[in-house]
């Protein structure tokens, strides 16, 4: 857990706020006016809000911008007893949107985060007013075309499934404190000019040990394994009203994590004539290699859709 007034030499100059309403202390980053309409930006998997950074201020000038942090993520606490899965990592977002009493939400999920959105979505509609995904899955759409990746197909989910037996996809992922740049290379992360002693310290100071590491693990475990299907198949019955949302998909192009063709026919499923922004030379980690890029498709997506 990174100390909350850590700002990482003012990078994340962010002020924090915590809820506890879960069981374990969470932190979120809440900008902008109060009584604008929110904007909730989900991450995934190995980070945490700072790969925002960059998309906070400028979307706070004219909306409120809720950027919360996983449970084991970040700045929240990393409880043991846990379980760290898809089912609870939504249960726990939907308790702080509703603590924070939040509607007409804008979604905004990239990798995990935006498959934890999509689980909230469709148990939680009334809230929701548009869909934002990047780099990442709803899960939802039907792809019949063969010819289109798997998941599994994926240079991640490949390193992953391969070292499952070894234990070396455990030994990485739990010591992520010192090789959180390499998974991210992995998974698809392009802009080396970001990297710097302090971005380092941003995304490895979370895990600084083998316990801290535990969602660092678990988020990819609990895809590879299925252990999500369950959950997702529960969500069915809202997923009419999900499609109702206008949406749009911002699509990294170097993505190593989720195949791009993969993503975009899942979208595509799901919202045929909804807008797709394909995004050449940017990789899995979109926020990190253009956030301007998807700070402006974020605004005009909006003023498209009041």
């Amino acid at each position: 857990m990174i100390p909350l007034e850590e700002t990482y030499e003012g990078t994340f100059p962010f002020a924090p706020h915590t809820f506890d309403g879960n069981g374990f202390v969470q932190h979120y980053v809440d900008e902008g006016p109060r009584d604008a309409e929110p904007i909730v930006c989900v991450h995934g998997q190995p980070t945490w809000g700072y790969l925002y950074r960059h998309m906070i201020g400028p979307l706070a000038e004219r909306h409120r911008v809720i950027v919360p942090d996983h449970m084991g993520f970040g700045k929240s606490e990393t409880p043991q007893d846990r379980e760290y899965t898809l089912r609870s990592h939504t249960e726990n977002l939907a308790a702080l949107l509703e603590h924070l009493d939040l509607h007409d939400i804008t979604m905004v999920g990239q990798d995990w985060g935006g498959v934890i959105a999509t689980q909230y979505a469709v148990r939680n509609a009334d809230r929701i007013k548009r869909m934002v995904y990047a780099n990442t899955l709803a899960g939802y759409g039907r792809v019949d075309d063969p010819s289109i990746p798997q998941l599994t197909d994926s240079a991640w989910f490949r390193w992953i499934g391969e070292g499952l037996e070894s234990g070396r996809t455990e030994q990485v992922l739990r010591n992520a404190g010192s090789t959180v740049l390499s998974v991210m290379k992995i998974i698809g992360f392009q802009n080396s000019a970001a990297v710097t002693d302090t971005w380092i310290r941003a995304y490895s100071e979370q895990f600084p040990d083998w316990e801290s590491a535990i969602g660092a693990y678990e988020f990819p475990i609990d895809a590879y394994l299925g252990r999500i299907v369950e959950y997702v198949l529960e969500g069915i019955p809202g997923v009419a009203e999900l499609t109702s949302k206008p949406a749009i998909l911002l699509e990294g192009l170097a993505d190593r994590a989720i195949p791009p063709q993969r993503a975009i026919a899942d979208f595509r499923g799901l919202w045929p004539d909804a807008p797709i922004v394909e995004l050449p030379g940017v990789g899995h980690f979109c926020q990190e290699d253009a956030p301007e890029v998807l700070v402006s498709n974020i605004e005009q997506f909006i003023q498209a859709n009041p």
